[in-house]
């Protein structure tokens, strides 16, 4: 099963979705306007795999 919720985006402010999947315990929020991506675990808040293009990482 999996819902899906319209947010602003955390990396732009334009308008994203956020993907709920039960199945699989697992959260991606994605945008469209620029490309962020964001795919965490539910269950424990681990980010599985991310995409931000504009925010840099620190060293």
């Amino acid at each position: 099963m999996q819902t899906i919720q319209n947010i602003c985006c955390p990396n732009c402010g334009s308008a994203a979705e956020r993907h709920y999947i039960f199945d699989s315990q697992i959260t991606r929020t994605q945008c469209p306007t620029c490309d962020y991506l964001m795919i965490s675990c539910t269950r424990t808040g681990k980010v599985i795999e991310a995409y931000a293009p504009g925010i840099h990482a620190k060293r």
